[in-house]
């Protein structure tokens, strides 16, 4: 690994962010380096991101959090989330601090800062303080400028069209 870990965003409205961060921690898995992928917001064992088995299985470490958005599970609390998702950074932080990975996949962090359960300013903190030689990814809709502004790469992925507004379903493999 270089001894310059860079920021990188994927956000905007359109499919694919996911797919880039998953993308870029297999081309780093595959070139050696040490990945620890995390995910916000999403219930893994109920809707099978297919991508976080292959992750494990090509050497990554995987953590979940914050199992869940109240936007699609009524059930889900808000506070609930919310300390979730700060218990999820208070984990990362220590996996910083222990055993630094070469490459930190932040699944739909931003997701978490749009909707209120991390202040922008804990997940600045955050970056700042992560070790220089760790490469940090952050996805989700809704990067703010904040955010843009201390990042190395920014790629804006928006809807142009998509096959759910004309009424396929999502596919396994596909879309999750």
């Amino acid at each position: 690994m270089s001894q310059t870990g860079l920021i990188h965003i994927y956000t905007g409205t359109g499919k694919g962010k996911t797919t880039a961060a998953v993308g870029l921690a297999t081309r780093a898995l595959g070139a050696g380096l040490k990945v620890c992928y995390t995910s916000f917001h999403k219930n893994v064992e109920k809707y099978g991101y297919h991508e976080v088995e292959m992750l494990k299985q090509m050497g990554a470490t995987v953590l979940i959090f914050a199992k869940g958005h109240p936007h699609l599970d009524k059930s889900i609390k808000d506070e609930t989330v919310k300390t979730e998702v700060y218990e999820g950074i208070e984990a990362l932080k220590q996996v910083l601090r222990t055993n630094p990975p070469d490459m930190l996949v932040m699944d739909e962090i931003l997701i978490a800062v749009r909707d209120n359960y991390l202040a922008e300013i804990d997940l600045l903190d955050f970056v700042n303080n992560k070790p220089k030689t760790t490469e940090l990814v952050l996805t989700g809709r809704g990067a703010t400028p904040n955010l843009i502004a201390i990042a190395n790469y920014v790629s804006e992925v928006n809807m142009i069209k998509h096959p759910y507004t004309e009424g396929i379903a999502s596919r396994k493999g596909i879309e999750f």
